[in-house]
């Protein structure tokens, strides 16, 4: 081979290596702001899954806190939830009156119960049926009893009523219909069942439960209806007419309750006070002395609920939020050894024109990552969780919006709050000092 192409084949051999070891070509791209943050996002990525056992361990913490979290979350509201219905299924715009001494309240009616003493009446609510804005008033009977068909018996509860309490709660029948006010004027001994006893009783002889008698205690009663599914114990009842209940099942002058229906809720503060003035006539309560009765409505039930499920969530928020913090310490613990590992990276980037923005984004983004993929994983497990303790406790599974966003931006500020200090840090390097590291 002659000098000449030898030295023809070194040049091709030259310039094919040149071509192979040559970095490529820069774009414009490369320098706008969108260009510059999608080569940040791709350097992270890259070392995050070059250290992804270290990556994904210190994403545990986040991951456990946001679970628990969530898991909180999903519980109180699940048991907000059952709650609410718990009250709504005592009916709209509802007064309740039961014994007991009671302070006055702002309002003017009696909170704050002290004694049981019975001393509410039937005749009390013939008086409270004549106030204004009142719709539906039924006195209220209830004795906890056996219950026996053929050969099944079950210990319910008993309760009478006057035949407008159907309305007054909003119950409806599955079959059957209930019992009249020619029923309640002749005290006939007839009863609405709830489902849970008509499984009870009747599920093992496949016999339908209308038009059979049952024994309630030692009294025989004809079975007129069974009344619809409202879930929980509300099902577990039997009803029957008030003055059977007072004359077959309850001796006594006095009733444990008086519920009172209000056309309007905007009318139920007012009637609240005509109802307290009426009772301390006839009750004979001195200007200034304490009722011997008790007021409450649906309304202050579900006050009273909210700011208990409200502090509930805060208490079961706050515990998990130190989960929370631990893992943020993680994360800034992990980026500042980052930091430090990649010491010559970051003076060998600025040294060749890399801003310091890019350097503080770029270990930011890692930190976002860590968290942000932590909150993915903790969202899926708080929602396993939830559904497990709210299956476990018959409570309703309720997924707010609040349950959707609070991973991602609570992850977020982990990342942020947490993975500031670390950029800061390796964006202040001095790249002549990092490069002495070499």
């Amino acid at each position: 081979m002659s000098t000449t192409e030898r030295a023809r084949e070194a040049s091709a051999k030259a310039a094919s290596s040149n071509k192979q070891f040559s970095l490529p070509p820069l774009k414009a791209k490369d320098f706008d702001r969108a260009g510059k943050m999608s080569t940040n996002i791709s350097i992270a990525l890259e070392a995050l899954w070059a250290n992804r056992l270290r990556s994904m361990l210190t994403a545990l913490g986040i991951f456990i806190g946001i679970a628990a979290v969530i898991a909180a979350l999903i519980l109180t509201q699940g048991v907000t939830a059952s709650i609410t219905n718990t009250i709504s299924s005592l009916g709209t715009n509802v007064i309740t009156i039961a014994s007991g001494a009671g302070s006055k309240g702002p309002r003017g009616f009696s909170a704050g119960v002290a004694s049981t003493t019975p001393s509410i009446t039937a005749a009390d609510a013939k008086l409270i049926a004549k106030v204004p804005d009142v719709t539906g008033v039924t006195p209220i009977n209830s004795v906890s009893t056996q219950v026996i068909y053929g050969n099944q018996n079950w210990n319910t509860r008993v309760q009478g009523a006057m035949p407008i309490y159907q309305n007054i709660q909003s119950w409806t029948l599955s079959e059957g219909a209930w019992y009249t006010q020619s029923d309640e004027q002749s005290a006939k001994s007839v009863a609405l069942i709830g489902p849970t006893v008509a499984n009870n009783l009747f599920a093992v002889s496949g016999d339908d439960p209308i038009g059979k008698s049952i024994r309630i205690g030692s009294q025989t009663f004809l079975v007129e209806g069974v009344l619809a599914s409202k879930g929980g114990g509300s099902d577990d009842v039997i009803f029957v007419p008030f003055s059977t209940s007072q004359n077959r099942l309850k001796n006594s002058t006095y009733v444990d309750q008086i519920l009172v229906q209000v056309d309007d809720s905007s009318n139920i503060d007012q009637v609240q006070k005509d109802i307290t003035t009426i009772l301390d006539q006839s009750h004979h309560i001195a200007v200034g002395h304490a009722d011997d009765f008790n007021l409450t409505n649906s309304t202050q039930l579900l006050q009273t609920a909210n700011q208990f499920t409200s502090m509930l969530t805060f208490l079961l928020v706050g515990i998990a939020a130190i989960s929370l913090t631990v893992g943020g310490i993680g994360i800034m613990n992990i980026m500042i050894v980052s930091v430090t590992e990649r010491t010559r990276e970051i003076g060998i980037r600025i040294s060749i024109g890399a801003q310091r923005n890019d350097i503080r984004y770029q270990f930011l983004i890692e930190a976002l990552v860590l968290s942000l993929v932590g909150g993915v994983i903790g969202m899926l497990l708080g929602f396993l969780i939830g559904y497990a303790a709210t299956s476990a406790l018959s409570l309703p599974f309720v997924i707010s919006v609040n349950s959707l966003l609070m991973p991602f931006i609570i992850s977020a500020s982990i990342g942020v709050i947490f993975g500031l200090y670390p950029a800061i840090r390796a964006s202040k390097l001095d790249p002549i000092d990092a490069l002495r590291s070499l």
